[in-house]
Formats: C-alpha cells, sequence, structure tokens
C-alpha cells in the first residue's frame, strides 16, 4: 500500500469539508475521485500534500504519516501535487519552471537528466524550452505543470483537473499522457471532473458527495454502476474503451 487515508476531517472554518474520509492507493495504480463541484475532491489533494491539515484522521504514505507535515517536507517525500488552474510560472521560461521542480535532486546532473526525461516525454517542452511560460497554449501550461512534478520523480502523483478548460483533442492527448506516465512506474491520485476519461483511464475509482465517500471499486464497475451513470455519466455518448 502506497497511499492509506484513515477518517480524516478536514474543516473551512465551520464547513466541515471532508467527512470520515478512508481510501487507499496501491503502488503502481491510478486511482480517480470523481464528484459534483464541492465534493471535496480539491480538498482532498490539498489535504495530502500539506497545503491544509486534517482536524483529524491520519494519512500514511510509504509508512509515514503526512497528516500535519508542511507540504515541502511532504513533496520532498515523494509526493507530487499539480494543483487545478495548472500554477506555473508565467515570466519564467519552460525550462526555469523545470528546474524548480527539480529543487530536491542532490545535483545538477540528476536535475539535467530528469528535465530531458521530462522533455522525451513532452517533446512540445523541449521545443518550446527557452518560451516564457505565460505565452504557452493551455495544453501546453498544463503539460508543463505535469512536467514539473515529474522532474522531482514522485512515487505519488495527485494530478486536479488535468483536462479543466482544454479541448477535447488535448484532453485525449493529455490522459494518453497521463497513462504513460503511470506504466512508467508513478503511481497516479486523480482528481477529474470528466467522470468518463477518469473512469477510463483509471484501475479504481471513490465516489465523493457532500464531503463524505458513497461509493468506490473497481472503474469499470463504476461506469456501469446506474447510480454513477445518472449522476457523473449522463447522455454524452459511448465511453471510451477499456
Amino acid at each position: 500500500m502506497l497511499l492509506s487515508i484513515e477518517n480524516i476531517n478536514v474543516y473551512y472554518g465551520r464547513l466541515h469539508a471532508l467527512r470520515d474520509v478512508s481510501l487507499q492507493v496501491d503502488r503502481g495504480e491510478i486511482v480517480s475521485l470523481i464528484g459534483a463541484n464541492g465534493a471535496g475532491k480539491s480538498t482532498a489533494l490539498k489535504a495530502i500534500s500539506g497545503v491544509l491539515r486534517p482536524r483529524s484522521g491520519t494519512i500514511n504514505h510509504e509508512g509515514r504519516d503526512l497528516a500535519g507535515l508542511p507540504p515541502h517536507k511532504i513533496a520532498r517525500m515523494g509526493v507530487a501535487h499539480v494543483p487545478e488552474g495548472r500554477g506555473v510560472f508565467a515570466n519564467m521560461t519552460v525550462r526555469e519552471n523545470l528546474l524548480l521542480g527539480a529543487y530536491a535532486r542532490r545535483s545538477r546532473r540528476e536535475a539535467e537528466e530528469s528535465i530531458e526525461k521530462v522533455f522525451t516525454l513532452f517533446p512540445r517542452l523541449s521545443e518550446r524550452s527557452a518560451q516564457l511560460a505565460g505565452t504557452l497554449s493551455g495544453g501546453e501550461q498544463q503539460m508543463l505543470a505535469i512536467g514539473r512534478a515529474l522532474v522531482a520523480r514522485p512515487s505519488l502523483m495527485l494530478l486536479d483537473e488535468p483536462s479543466m478548460g482544454l479541448s477535447p483533442l488535448l484532453v485525449g492527448e493529455i490522459f494518453n499522457l497521463i497513462g504513460e506516465i503511470n506504466r512508467e512506474g508513478t503511481t497516479i491520485l486523480l482528481v477529474e471532473q470528466n467522470a468518463y476519461m477518469a473512469l477510463s483511464i483509471a484501475h479504481r475509482g471513490y465516489v465523493l458527495e457532500a464531503g463524505g465517500i458513497v461509493l468506490s471499486g473497481l472503474s469499470a464497475d463504476l461506469r456501469k454502476d446506474p447510480r454513477v451513470q445518472a449522476a457523473y455519466l449522463g447522455d454524452v455518448g459511448t465511453p471510451p474503451p477499456e
């Protein structure tokens, strides 16, 4: 078990945002969190990465409890968070953004090796390495945000709404890349509004409603569940093939 969350409770002031949430992610998996806006999906990722401090519960990553640790320490422990909205530094170049992700690498040589690996995975970033991040397209900025996280060589990547604001063609490209990243050894916990895409790429999934988990299981089973179809899939055509 790479990540085990047990009964975490997170509040925004008096608002109880996560209610006794428990979930597990095995090494090598893609696990998706789906649910409506405001269900608590992004809050869960922020609790894992240390942006938010749970009021109670445990977050265990590779045998260590992360709950209450600051984000920079959690990042050094192998957890990379790609936030909603991408969060690239617009006035820095692509390469400079990637170098920020390499701050924990032990040497410049290791950092450069990691960046070259990202350029292999994202050739478009290599072509634009000297370009300011703010001038990239939305899809390219998403690639950069994911690439910056990969430079740190995380054991666990938290991906928050990677398809937001992208065209259908770019959504397919981003999800193909997520699958490739996973096949190369990175475990992924994915928050995604596009339930079809999330459940087509993930091994397992959890459904969050009003801050609590109401369903979980294999992604193929969740896609066939009438409750999931009615609430999150809708009449949008045939789901992607498994």
